[in-house]
């Protein structure tokens, strides 16, 4: 039939689950897992991963809870069997840091840079900078 309606079937009988493997210099290497659809017929399970953009605080990566604030960027290169094999993409403050390093009565001094290393690779440095009160300072703005 023209309007005949597809047969209802549970979306995730259809999924597989991966393990998620940071780079090395890290202290705990395995970091999550993640789902992607099996492959089945043209479409490769592992060609929808490589690519992907994972989320991971430093602080579950080093185990260390100082580093809770800092959120590390990685990207998946390789799999390898059921294994992911990721590599740095970049770092950034969660916004709750951000929002309790900015004060009243100082200003805020941000930049960024694009910088080209010795092998080849381009990174973007973001800086961000405060005023500082001076210890005799009567003025109450340090702008």
């Amino acid at each position: 039939k023209k309007g005949a309606k597809k047969k209802a079937t549970e979306c995730m009988l259809r999924k597989e689950w991966y393990d998620i493997k940071a780079p090395a210099y890290f202290t705990k290497t395995t970091c999550g897992k993640t789902l992607v659809n099996r492959t089945q017929g043209t479409k490769i399970a592992s060609d929808f991963l490589k690519g992907r953009i994972f989320e991971v605080s430093l602080a579950d990566l080093n185990e260390d809870d100082d580093q809770a604030f800092k959120k590390i960027r990685l990207v998946c290169d390789e799999v390898q069997g059921r294994n992911l094999l990721c590599d740095f993409n970049g770092m950034s403050f969660t916004t709750d840091k951000l929002r309790s390093l900015v004060k009243k009565w100082h200003s805020l001094i941000e930049a960024n840079v694009d910088v080209k290393t010795t092998d080849g690779v381009t990174l973007r440095v973001f800086v961000i900078a405060f005023t500082q009160r001076h210890p005799r300072q009567n003025r109450k703005t340090t702008y």
